[in-house]
């Protein structure tokens, strides 16, 4: 197996695989092009998830909010003002930002169970929000629908292998991002502040405001999620963004492998393509992630994929 993740985790290994995803308007049918945008999606959203767990190291169990912030952000300045799809991109992804940083400034401390029981106290206002239809705007329980398709000087990606083309773009765009912040000075004190922080802090490194850093960071790329999540399915409601849409991203991450690139895009296919083979239990799959979970926390705390320890040497 050790020898199959080292091949797996080779640069040109990775492309050829992206590459091959790439193929899937041309051999799948249209229900399956619709499912790997969606992997696109909440891929993007687990990587998010893996900044603030795997490499910050906080215990984020309400990371479905910012998700949600970036959904509706677009969702109602799309449908409410007309702003144009990729106009909302820059609003919606700051927004999700300063949601992050604002919410974490007073938890960035905490850590463990208490950091835990924060963050699910997020998730549950900002559903309990959604659903009192803030300033008349969410569409309360109901949500919002009739969000347009986004639109390129005059071209309108309607079509389903369309949208499939811009959500693995932007997928590959945020694959390019973690992998540049890995090497990157930020990346890398984010690494040791996780492993001991105590040692970071003795030189000099201010542990918090680089958690909150990272954290907004992640809220961010979740809230770009969230704008393409509101594209694709062309509404958005608060049945999306739900305490078990957090769950399920925490244990992506951990199950995938934490700050592991590759094992959090195995944990999201695990998660949501296949139950969409095997539909027919698809009402399961919470349970059999649970279980999965649990065998791999006790059987491989790493993870399924996890890290590559001897690159962090080498940075």
């Amino acid at each position: 197996m050790k020898t199959m993740l080292a091949i797996l985790r080779q640069p040109r290994v990775g492309a050829a695989l992206w590459v091959a995803g790439l193929l899937v308007p041309l051999v799948l049918n249209q229900t399956w092009v619709f499912i790997a945008s969606l992997f696109a999606v909440y891929a993007i959203v687990a990587l998010s998830q893996d900044i603030v767990l795997g490499r910050a190291g906080m215990f984020d169990m309400g990371h479905a909010v910012y998700f949600g912030v970036g959904a509706y952000v677009t969702a109602i300045l799309n449908t409410q003002f007309n702003w144009p799809i990729f106009a909302t991109w820059p609003l919606a992804v700051a927004a999700a930002a300063l949601v992050g940083a604002v919410l974490a400034a007073p938890i960035a401390k905490l850590r463990g169970d208490y950091l835990l029981v924060a963050t699910i106290g997020f998730n549950a206002i900002f559903i309990l929000a959604l659903n009192n239809n803030v300033a008349g705007m969410t569409g309360g329980a109901d949500g919002i629908f009739g969000i347009g398709v986004p639109s390129l000087f005059g071209w309108q990606i309607a079509s389903q292998n369309a949208q499939f083309w811009l959500d693995w773009l932007a997928f590959a765009a945020v694959l390019l991002l973690i992998r540049n912040l890995d090497r990157s000075h930020l990346g890398r004190t984010l690494y040791y502040i996780k492993h001991d922080q105590l040692a970071a802090t003795t030189m000099g490194v201010n542990a918090r405001a680089y958690r909150v850093l990272a954290y907004a960071l992640g809220a961010a790329l979740a809230g770009f999620g969230g704008t393409l999540f509101a594209a694709l399915m062309a509404a958005v409601s608060p049945g999306a963004f739900v305490f078990t849409e957090s769950v399920t991203l925490f244990a992506i991450v951990l199950v995938g492998g934490q700050g592991s690139i590759p094992g959090v895009l195995l944990g999201t296919a695990l998660m949501f393509v296949v139950p969409q083979a095997f539909r027919g239990f698809a009402q399961y799959r919470y349970f059999v992630f649970g279980i999965a979970m649990v065998v791999v926390m006790v059987l491989r705390p790493q993870g399924i994929w996890p890290r590559a320890q001897r690159k962090e040497v080498q940075q």
